[in-house]
């Protein structure tokens, strides 16, 4: 075996050598690109699948009617399961990837250990199948970075064509987990900040636009957050809507910033990782238990929202018997969002290994459904509750993670809505602005934050 192997791996490399002296360098990442994309997307729908799975066995017989006490235990077992694995498996911490990326890229690390190539991916799911509050997409950019850098190493890259190589492989996996090429590009160029050259934005635009593909056939040619009626037409008159609740988003955004920040702090000096484990799991349970909502990546629940079911938020709840009680509803809905914060700190920095775009896109969801409720109850509006809480996802999300362009785009492909890119716009420019008012860093521009992490 040992000989076929070795065999093999001389032959490899009298292709690269071959290559070197027969294919240029620019065909070349050209082609990289797309096997990066090809094998980025593929993962990203096997982590979403895995998932979904996961979630679905452990969540398949609880009820919408009332509490189950089982929320108690389950989020804090993923937690401990994800802690368990980094410590006495892979031997390392993976959790807080994007942020760890940002720092070796400023530092020039783009040779990734093969290792995040797997780890991620089985972390996320302990962490998310088993009802942690974040997303999966920092856990499929670490992984692309890592199959794009480790493909650069194997073909023998240059330095500057391993830079490229490792960001084609951060923002496919992005682009592959939303289905969002133009999003997966923005990832790269706007929150890594990685300086590419023509040439290799077009490459990043190949593996970007391969990875997305590759995603949307292998679910079926189904998009995550589809309107199950016909989209409504776009209208102009609400447009100073937008520009409100763009108002509001930033202001949520600057506190949702905060909080992230100091239960990050608080879980930080809890020096003994099980402590922290134990405290930032349970904390997760208790409001998982009271808000059932904020089980796992809530896809589900933002679906529910843009189209019109936004009652669906109380189910689980102690009060979802009041309904259909409209202040019982903006009650939920309030709670919901000032706990979410508080729920996606605790998966991130107490154990778990998840993202921290998704959370921020079901938040602005809540938040649009908040705004355009409380409005419409007290001053009789016919506000579309739905075309608000979409506009809402961009609007926190670039509040939050202060990346408008990326918060836009991402938004708009995620859900096909492309007639209402102009009140997206408006939405995500006014919370954009609120925030770039403050002098509260996010959790990407914190520089103590970043010097903090290890690559």
């Amino acid at each position: 075996m040992a000989t076929i192997f070795n065999r093999l791996r001389d032959e490899f490399y009298r292709g690269v050598e071959w290559r070197r002296r027969h294919v240029g360098d620019t065909p070349f990442m050209f082609i990289l690109a797309c096997v990066t994309g090809l094998l980025t997307g593929t993962t990203a729908f096997l982590l979403k699948r895995s998932i979904a799975t996961v979630s679905g066995w452990l969540t398949e017989r609880f009820s919408d009617y009332g509490p189950d006490y089982t929320f108690l235990f389950i989020p804090l077992a993923g937690i401990l399961l994800s802690g368990i694995f980094m410590r006495y498996v892979i031997h390392r911490n993976i959790a807080h990837g994007v942020r760890k990326m940002i720092l070796g890229f400023r530092q020039r690390v783009y040779r990734l250990s093969g290792k995040l190539i797997y780890s991620p991916f089985i972390a996320s799911t302990f962490t998310l199948g088993f009802g942690g509050s974040a997303g999966s997409e920092g856990p499929i950019a670490t992984t692309g970075a890592a199959i794009g850098s480790n493909i650069g190493k194997a073909c023998r890259l240059s330095p500057h064509l391993l830079i490229i190589m490792t960001g084609c492989g951060a923002g496919a996996g992005i682009a592959g987990i939303f289905k969002a090429p133009v999003g997966g590009m923005l990832f790269t160029l706007e929150v890594l900040q990685l300086p590419l050259s023509t040439v290799a934005v077009i490459a990043l635009l190949v593996a970007c636009l391969t990875s997305a593909l590759t995603a949307y056939i292998l679910s079926g040619c189904t998009i995550d957050l589809a309107f199950s009626a016909p989209m409504p037409t776009f209208d102009t008159a609400l447009l100073p809507w937008a520009l409100l609740l763009g108002v509001f988003c930033g202001c949520y955004s600057l506190y949702y910033s905060y909080i992230m920040k100091k239960v990050e702090n608080f879980l930080n000096r809890l020096g003994n990782p099980w402590v922290k484990n134990l405290v930032a799991g349970g904390i997760l349970s208790l409001l998982v238990f009271l808000f059932p909502a904020l089980y796992g990546e809530g896809y589900g629940i933002v679906g529910k929202i843009i189209n019109g079911h936004g009652s669906d938020i109380a189910l689980g709840t102690f009060l979802n018997s009041a309904l259909p009680d409209a202040w019982v509803l903006l009650l939920i809905a309030a709670g919901i969002l000032l706990a979410k914060c508080f729920a996606t700190s605790s998966t991130n920095s107490g154990g778990g290994v998840a993202g921290d775009f998704a959370p921020t896109l079901f938040a602005g969801s809540v938040a649009g459904f908040f705004f355009a409720t409380l409005l419409n109850t007290l001053f009789g509006l016919r506000l579309p509750v739905g075309i608000l809480a979409l506009l809402g996802m961009a609007g926190v999300m670039a509040g939050a993670i202060r990346a408008p362009m990326m918060a836009i785009f991402l938004t708009i492909e995620m859900t096909a809505s492309y007639s209402f890119l102009l009140p997206v716009v408006v939405t995500a420019t006014a919370a954009f602005g609120i925030v770039r008012l403050s002098r509260l860093e996010t959790i990407y521009s914190d520089r103590k934050k970043l010097r903090d992490q290890k690559m």
